[in-house]
């Protein structure tokens, strides 16, 4: 039998970031090739990860970055199951570097992040590998590409909560303002930029919850109708941006914010990723 020593052992562990009881079974069972080991150590790392497959990988780092140019911008949540491993020097260091090499990239979707050549293999494939070796569940779970003639970028709650707001314009003024909504949405959640980004299905439904709450309070059936739309019209004020109370003074609303900073400034959309969510 060949002779294992440290020094080989170390190199696979370098290589694979294995432990180095499982490099050394490999090596064993390789008879002292590394590549034979590496393949045997990425099926059991497979195997591993498959077991994980089914857990929730709920906290991990949401990040949103903008381009030099801020005409597009990235958002994108990286997993795993631990906040101790959210911390993790090595997880913060490889989250941040998907963010970088998908901005820089400019990468479409979700689907082509991961199959981004990675260290040989694919991004998808370097995240099963890193659930066997750190014995938590990584995944990226979202990722989304916005395009605009200018894009605001906001991290929220050391990385929580990543935001990009896409807007009418890229200048200072503007992508100020842009930061300023994207704590806004950070903090309030809207479901849409205003009532025409809502969907027909939503205001249906809370037309309907609107009509049911007021013949349960008795109303008549005359006004059943009126009182839902005016309901709908709450239900816009505290769930869209436009119509929400500007955070930073309470006496405005977001639209009216706006308006102020610019009379052509607007709002195209917003993308929000939140750990858990």
């Amino acid at each position: 039998m060949t002779t294992i020593t440290a020094s080989v052992v170390n190199k696979l562990r370098q290589m694979t970031g294995a432990g180095m009881m499982d490099c050394k079974k490999a090596l064993q069972e390789s008879d002292g090739d590394i590549d034979g080991a590496v393949d045997i150590l990425r099926k059991k790392g497979a195997a591993k990860a498959a077991k994980r497959a089914d857990r929730e990988a709920a906290e991990g780092l949401s990040i949103a970055k903008a381009s030099a140019d801020n005409t597009y911008g990235i958002v994108v949540e990286v997993n795993c199951e631990t906040d101790f491993v959210a911390i993790n020097k090595d997880f913060v260091t490889f989250a941040n570097s998907i963010a970088d090499y998908a901005l820089e990239n400019k990468v479409a979707d979700k689907d082509a992040l991961l199959a981004t050549a990675w260290d040989g293999k694919t991004l998808g494939e370097v995240c099963i590998d890193k659930t066997a070796v750190i014995g938590e569940k990584i995944e990226i779970s979202n990722y989304a590409l916005v395009s605009s003639e200018g894009v605001a970028a906001y991290n929220h709650g050391a990385n929580r909560i990543g935001v990009l707001v896409a807007l009418n314009s890229a200048d200072e003024t503007a992508l100020e303002a842009g930061r300023s909504l994207a704590m806004q949405i950070a903090a309030m959640n809207p479901i849409a930029v205003d009532e025409n980004a809502v969907s027909e299905e939503v205001k249906a439904k809370e037309l309907k919850i609107g009509r049911e709450i007021a013949e349960q309070e008795g109303k008549p059936e005359a006004m059943l109708g009126k009182i839902a739309q005016g309901k709908l019209q709450r239900f816009y004020k505290d769930n869209t941006l436009m119509h929400q109370a500007y955070v930073k003074d309470n006496s405005m609303t977001v639209a009216a914010y706006l308006k102020s900073v610019s009379a052509d400034l607007n709002v195209k959309s917003f993308t929000r990723f939140q750990l858990g969510a």
